[in-house]
């Protein structure tokens, strides 16, 4: 058995194109990116499109773009199985011509009733190798008939194949419990089996690291390595991603494709460390790691045997703890699409930089997401508040007092020339006491007046971004709402 540490590591990330890639997809490319890092290797992307009839229009580009976001760069490719058709089926006929493989004419409809009559025995479903041992008299009466074969692999009868897994260690199948699987389609595609194999090969990839749902996949490879007596590359399947019922990962957990999460407003290097994690940790105990880190720290020897849990909690809060660690100026840049997109069209664009900056400090200690932003900032930027009046009653204030409140406020405010949170806080703050009411009832009653919310930044900050001239009309708006009350 090769070492972990061999000099000539390459690794790949081998997607296909039939759906968009969802996180198990994505962790599985950020750790075979990692192990080739960690080793100088090199790592190689190479889109398995051989499905054509299952192929979803688009889906390469998004594979494309969503490791370009989180900065899983790749050395070689993308190579494309659909352009490499020639060499599968060169590979297949020599399996054929050295009796490793053979011609089968079943039909689709044979092929189904005998699925159905092993599901009535409650048998395993598994070809029963019905055109194995043809004459070459029976080959060709059913050729004449026009069927097309397919190219199945003649898995040995008896015995046992061996591999060692470097997550799970050394592995066994019983040959009976596998079938003739096929190699080439009778529409001359390769099956993922073949193909698979013969690029490994042909790409020399020395480590492959794939889902654990592979594990049972791998003898039918290790068969398929000694028939063309080439030599298997190391093999590590890693453990699934569950939901926190321990169910599998699906929508209902929340979003599945790694492109959802970043329209959420996630940011690459959070999610990079958020998926690490999944099946990976350094120790026990820390959380927050940087690429450079991860890369310095990764292998094979921390990954997980058992089943990874999704916890969406935790990936809220470990990207809050990324935007918090961002500079203003590239929170604001980052923070800005979204401000542009889900803003009120009401709004007038372009936004000022200057305003959104001072607007965003006062939010980047509470967000947890990008896409938050906009509905925590909105009253920043809006005209009008719309608001329960009743939010401006609690406690000691009913609707009479409240308005006195926000009059004498109002006032106070109105010869204010140095309009900044501390001089707001050096009158508001002795208000409290002139007008025997709790700093907290006070500032609350003004908090909801100038932002319509009861939970908002600090409130003499607020008001200081919002200005003189919005906070004082804000007041009137509120003064209006409460004379309701009095009609």
């Amino acid at each position: 058995m090769q070492s972990e540490s061999e000099t000539s590591v390459r690794l790949r990330f081998a997607p296909s194109p039939t759906g968009y890639p969802h996180l198990g997809n994505i962790r599985t490319a950020l750790f075979n990116w990692l192990f080739a890092r960690h080793h100088g290797g090199k790592f190689i992307l190479r889109i398995e499109d051989t499905d054509i009839s299952r192929k979803v229009e688009g889906a390469v580009e998004v594979i494309l773009d969503s490791l370009q976001w989180l900065g899983l760069n790749w050395d070689e490719g993308p190579y494309f199985q659909s352009q490499r058709l020639p060499i599968y089926r060169e590979i297949a006929h020599r399996l054929l011509e050295e009796g490793h493989a053979y011609l089968c004419y079943c039909s689709p409809e044979r092929l189904e009733t005998m699925r159905q009559e092993q599901a009535k025995r409650k048998q395993p479903p598994k070809y029963d190798r019905h055109c194995r041992d043809l004459t070459q008299h029976e080959r060709t009466r059913l050729e004449a008939t026009g069927i097309t074969p397919v190219i199945r692999f003649k898995t040995p009868l008896e015995g046992e194949t061996t591999f060692y897994d470097l997550t799970h260690g050394p592995v066994t199948f019983k040959h009976d419990t596998l079938d003739d699987f096929i190699l080439l389609k009778s529409d001359g595609y390769p099956t993922y089996h073949l193909a698979n194999v013969v690029d490994d090969h042909l790409m020399a990839i020395s480590h492959v690291l794939r889902a654990d749902e592979w594990l049972s996949s791998t003898p039918r490879h290790v068969l398929l390595y000694q028939a063309l007596n080439w030599q298997a590359p190391q093999f590590a399947h890693l453990p699934m991603i569950l939901g926190s019922d321990r169910a599998k990962l699906s929508k209902r957990h929340g979003a599945t494709t790694i492109t959802e999460y970043q329209k959420q407003g996630y940011l690459p290097d959070a999610m990079v460390n958020f998926l690490v994690l999944l099946g990976w940790s350094l120790d026990d105990r820390t959380e927050l790691l940087s690429q450079e880190e991860l890369i310095k720290h990764f292998s094979l020897e921390r990954v997980g045997k058992t089943a990874a849990i999704f916890n969406r909690d935790k990936l809220e809060w470990m990207n809050g703890v990324y935007l918090r660690k961002l500079s203003l100026g590239e929170f604001v840049q980052q923070a800005m699409p979204f401000l542009d997109s889900e803003l009120p069209k009401s709004v007038d664009r372009p936004l000022n930089n200057d305003y959104v900056s001072q607007v965003l400090s006062l939010i980047q200690e509470r967000a947890k997401t990008l896409a938050e932003i906009p509905q925590l900032a909105s009253f920043f930027f809006l005209d009008e508040l719309q608001y329960d009046t009743g939010l401006l009653l609690s406690g000691k204030l009913d609707a009479k007092s409240a308005t006195k409140v926000i009059t004498i406020a109002s006032q106070k405010l109105e010869t204010v020339t140095t309009w900044d949170a501390t001089t707001l806080e050096g009158i508001l703050r002795p208000l409290a006491t002139e007008l025997n009411l709790g700093t907290g009832e006070l500032f609350g009653l003004l908090r909801v007046a100038v932002t319509g919310r009861t939970a908002a930044p600090p409130l003499f900050q607020t008001m200081a971004v919002l200005g003189k001239e919005k906070c004082l009309k804000r007041f009137d708006t509120a003064l209006q709402s409460l004379s309701t009350y009095f009609s």
